[in-house]
C-alpha cells in the first residue's frame, strides 16, 4: 500500500478512536442498562457494545454526517434485541437480574431505555424496534407501571392507577 493510503486511514483511526472515547462510557452505561448486569461484572454488556463499535468503524467512511453515536446506538440495541428474542430470556420474556430493570422484558426494556435514559422520540424508537409509534408508547406507559410497583411487590397484585 501506497504511503498516501496509511495518511487517510489513520485520520480514520484517530476520528473514531476519539468518538470511541468520548461516547464509549455513555454507550457502556446503556449497553449495562439493556443487560441488566451488574455494574462491576458487564461482559455481556461489553461483547454488545464492542460488536457494536466494530461496525460503526467499519462503516466509519459511509456514515457522511450521519451521527455515529446513533449509529453505534441503533447496532447495540438490535443487537440486544436479536439476541433477547432468539434466548427468550427469562420466564416469559423477562431477563432474571436483580437490577431495577430487572421485572421488564426485553421490548419494554429497549422502549424504557431509548425513551426515558435516551431521550429518543417514539417514532424513532419504533423504526428501531420496528414496530408502531403506538406500540413503543404502551410498551414504555406499561414499563413505567411495572417499575412503580414497590420492590417484591406480590405477583397477583394490581397494578397501580395512572
Amino acid at each position: 500500500m501506497s504511503p498516501g493510503h496509511e495518511i487517510p486511514r489513520t485520520a480514520r483511526a484517530r476520528a473514531f478512536v476519539s468518538f470511541a472515547a468520548g461516547a464509549g462510557g455513555r454507550l457502556l452505561h446503556l449497553a449495562v442498562l439493556l443487560t441488566g448486569e451488574a455494574p462491576g461484572s458487564t461482559p455481556y454488556a461489553r461483547r454488545l457494545l464492542t460488536a457494536a463499535l466494530s461496525r460503526t468503524y467499519a462503516d466509519w467512511d459511509a456514515l457522511r454526517g450521519d451521527d455515529p453515536y446513533d449509529r453505534t446506538r441503533q447496532d447495540l440495541v438490535a443487537r440486544y434485541a436479536r439476541a433477547a428474542w432468539h434466548r427468550r430470556l427469562g420466564a416469559a420474556g423477562r431477563t432474571r437480574d436483580p437490577g431495577p430493570l430487572g421485572p421488564l422484558t426485553p421490548h419494554e426494556r429497549i422502549a424504557v431505555v431509548l425513551r426515558l435514559y435516551e431521550g429518543v422520540p417514539e417514532e424513532q424508537a419504533a423504526a428501531l424496534l420496528g414496530l408502531p409509534a403506538e406500540r413503543v408508547k404502551a410498551l414504555t406507559a406499561r414499563a413505567s407501571v411495572r417499575l412503580a410497583r414497590p420492590p417484591g411487590g406480590a405477583p397477583g397484585a394490581p397494578e397501580p392507577a395512572r
